[in-house]
């Protein structure tokens, strides 16, 4: 269904589905469509909420979990929105704290498609237009606003004047939309710079940088590069984070990876060069020990997919599909596995990803692949990845699905007890996992 979007709510998910259809297309970048929509709903998009629009291939929701959680610990509500949901379609609208039901879900929907009235619209922009209205009419301090894909064009970007802009790392991902060319994705990212307002940067190779910083001024934003304007450092179990207005020292974040340091930091920088809300510095060294965000290298503890291992074998789950995704899996891996415990991958990736580049750093650290389809989705065909993974020096196989493939787990390892299994390579696959295995997103 549109972006994976489903409901076990009857109402809800016919609405979806009708919702699906008022486009041919899933994703066809222009403002034009929402903006009209917009203004038949009162323009809800200009009475937001202090707003932080985050950018960029890879971290964005990280980036926003540790947004969210520096706000709340510093006592506000705060509103999220963020693509896309992992089980429930309700994922993606966070009101004040608390994710939106299905009854207030259903009526917004039918709301929104009511004032669009059968109009040509993709069912990002029609859901962006129902997410503005309800954070419009519900009373929040702040809004967490994820970029859903590219930027310029991007839904989220009809907002006008948001406290603070962030761009996290910059790669090669949906390149049928917005090409191979890195420059002129840098360009697409950096173009949510707003005039006036602070757009704080990542740290990226020479040229990136200079794109980045040539669209943030063509725009009239505020740059506010790692390196140079801020910066931070992990050592001894601490991150170390400074500006010009001085240092903090931050919580390691819970989420797992080093590439998590870099994602906590920038949002620091962003809740540091922003003044439409005051935070205090108890928050900021809170935030990153207290931010969640399910299936991302998310450690699997206990139910019935678990329950298919060997005693003492860790199951991992991560929903990152892109070759940079793919190097900071195969990093975590090398820095959690020092004793050499066997490493199996179960893979599924959605059509059109860059499935050998996602594959190669990961091939270094693990020995088996068990490839699996991605239900719902225009799925890479299994055999197609098993061929690509025993190319790459893997012991691949395939099977129908996640319990199939964890079930063939002890005897592709000749039954060694103490491995390490990672579900991987799409984000819908993360979120079949969850369903059936558990814990279910809040």
């Amino acid at each position: 269904m549109g972006d994976g979007a489903r409901s076990d709510d009857d109402a809800l998910n016919a609405l979806l589905e009708e919702a699906r259809r008022l486009h041919p297309q899933s994703i066809d970048l222009s403002l034009g469509r929402l903006e009209a929509l917009l203004e038949k709903l009162g323009n809800p998009h200009l009475h937001l909420p202090p707003t932080f629009h985050v950018a960029g291939t890879n971290g964005k929701g990280s980036v926003c979990a540790f947004l969210r959680s520096a706000l709340e610990a510093a006592g506000y509500k705060v509103h999220v929105y963020s693509s896309p949901h992992l089980v429930r379609f309700n994922e993606r609208f966070r009101l004040a704290g608390q994710l939106i039901e299905d009854g207030p879900l259903t009526a917004l929907m039918r709301e929104v498609m009511q004032a669009n009235d059968g109009a040509p619209i993709t069912f990002f922009e029609l859901t962006t237009a129902a997410a503005f209205t309800a954070f419009h009419r519900t009373p929040a301090d702040a809004l967490v606003l994820e970029v859903g894909l590219g930027g310029r064009f991007d839904a989220t970007n009809v907002i006008r004047n948001p406290a603070v802009c962030g761009v996290v790392q910059i790669a090669r991902d949906h390149e049928k939309f917005l090409g191979t060319d890195i420059l002129g994705i840098a360009f697409e990212k950096a173009s949510i710079a707003k005039p006036g307002v602070p757009i704080v940067t990542a740290r990226y190779p020479a040229a990136i940088a200079a794109k980045v910083g040539e669209t943030a001024a063509l725009a009239g934003g505020k740059l506010i590069p790692r390196g140079l304007d801020w910066d931070a450092t992990f050592y001894q179990g601490e991150l170390h984070y400074r500006d010009r207005a001085g240092k903090v020292t931050l919580t390691p974040p819970r989420l797992p990876g080093a590439h998590q340091h870099d994602n906590a930091a920038l949002a620091t920088a962003m809740l540091r060069h922003q003044s439409a809300l005051a935070i205090p510095e108890s928050a900021l060294r809170a935030g990153p020990g207290w931010a969640s965000w399910p299936g991302r290298l998310q450690r699997l503890e206990s139910g019935p997919l678990v329950d298919l291992l060997p005693a003492g074998t860790d199951l991992w789950l991560d929903g990152g599909h892109n070759p940079a995704a793919g190097r900071a899996i195969a990093d975590f891996l090398r820095r959690i596995n020092r004793t050499d415990r066997p490493v199996h991958l179960i893979t599924g990736m959605i059509d059109g990803k860059d499935a050998r580049a996602y594959l190669k750093p990961l091939a270094a650290r693990a020995e088996t692949l068990c490839a699996v389809p991605v239900s719902g989705h225009l799925t890479q065909q299994p055999g197609v990845l098993a061929e690509i993974a025993g190319n790459l020096g893997l012991t691949a196989r395939r099977a129908a699905g996640v319990a199939e493939a964890l079930r063939t787990i002890p005897s592709a390892a000749d039954a060694v007890p103490n491995g390490i299994v990672l579900i991987c390579g799409s984000l819908y696959l993360a979120g079949e996992v969850l369903a059936e295995n558990g814990p279910l997103p809040t």
